[in-house]
């Protein structure tokens, strides 16, 4: 895994001396409505990838906010090879790097600070006044995005009596399953593998029996719990089922979750942020120790369109 080390990309740090020390990371994680980044949509700029489950948790909330006209995007290559994340605006469903036409999303981040040392990721908060980084975290830019601008489009995303709650099933869904699916995928022995995928499944029966008898995680209005819960969920059938092994069931096999995936890529422009081809490119094609031949898989056919009856609850 590249990795960026006081302002010089790395594309295998294990490789490289300079790696052999101490470091403190820098991160960004300022929010929205400060005096340095203050209210106006009009300023930051999203750099995203539609593979990305953690970037298309930003990119529903800007849909849902309303902000796509204010807020622009720049989209990376789907396939991320030894140089990070790329841009290739020839590619269908890429872009350049609208801000600074740059090739690599590592430039952006030394663009913000010279001497970068840390990960290189998506998504990005970028405030073009500023000339940086607002945050690099994704739970955070959705959450500043929300509290920022949901009141004044009537959106309640995160409102603001329940944010804890939303925020505790945020947590609760990280750990077993939005990164349990990877646990499963990356383990290294037979044992890690069956903890991990027993801890998928058992995260997944559990969201079941919840959906079973309310539409979304907190009763019947859509949260930012929620997308964070559909990331991981629309992406199952077609990538984590078979690409990392997380084979004992397939979502269509729950009556609840399936239903509630439907409801969900059907609410206001969700369907316009899920883009499985470049899903299964970007799994399939960059993760050459899971699956080394490349070969991006024609199926399965998932129909998100169909009818549900999610709304009766």
């Amino acid at each position: 895994m590249g990795r960026l080390i006081n302002g010089d990309w790395l594309s295998d740090v294990s490789n490289d001396a300079r790696t052999n020390f101490d470091y403190e990371e820098t991160a960004f994680r300022d929010e929205i409505g400060t005096d340095r980044h203050p209210a106006d949509p009009n300023r930051y700029h999203l750099y995203v990838s539609w593979a990305c489950p953690w970037a298309h948790g930003t990119l529903m909330t800007r849909e849902l906010l309303g902000l796509n006209d204010a807020i622009g995007i720049s989209v990376v290559d789907p396939h991320r090879r030894d140089d990070g994340w790329e841009f290739t605006p020839k590619k269908e469903g890429c872009t350049p790097d609208h801000v600074h036409g740059h090739d690599y999303l590592h430039e952006v981040y030394t663009e913000a600070a010279p001497e970068y040392t840390g990960r290189v990721s998506v998504p990005v908060l970028w405030d073009e006044r500023a000339g940086t980084i607002v945050n690099e975290e994704s739970d955070e830019i959705m959450r500043t995005l929300a509290d920022a601008f949901g009141d004044d489009r009537d959106v309640g995303l995160y409102p603001e009596g329940r944010r804890e709650a939303i925020d505790n099933y945020i947590g609760e869904l990280y750990r077993p399953l939005n990164r349990g699916v990877y646990d499963a995928g990356f383990a290294e022995t037979q044992d890690e593998y069956e903890v991990a995928v027993e801890t998928v499944f058992d995260a997944l029966d559990r969201w079941e029996a919840h959906l079973s008898d309310q539409r979304y995680l907190l009763g019947d209005h859509l949260t930012l719990a929620d997308l964070r819960l559909f990331a991981t969920l629309v992406r199952f059938d077609a990538v984590y089922h078979t690409h990392f092994n997380c084979s004992v069931r397939r979502l269509v096999d729950y009556e609840h979750l399936w239903g509630y995936t439907q409801d969900v890529y059907q609410t206001g422009g969700i369907a316009d942020t899920v883009a499985l081809d470049h899903i299964k490119e970007h799994y399939y094609r960059s993760h050459e120790d899971v699956h080394p031949t490349g070969l991006v898989p024609l199926g399965p056919d998932i129909d998100f369109q169909a009818p549900h009856d999610r709304d009766d609850l």
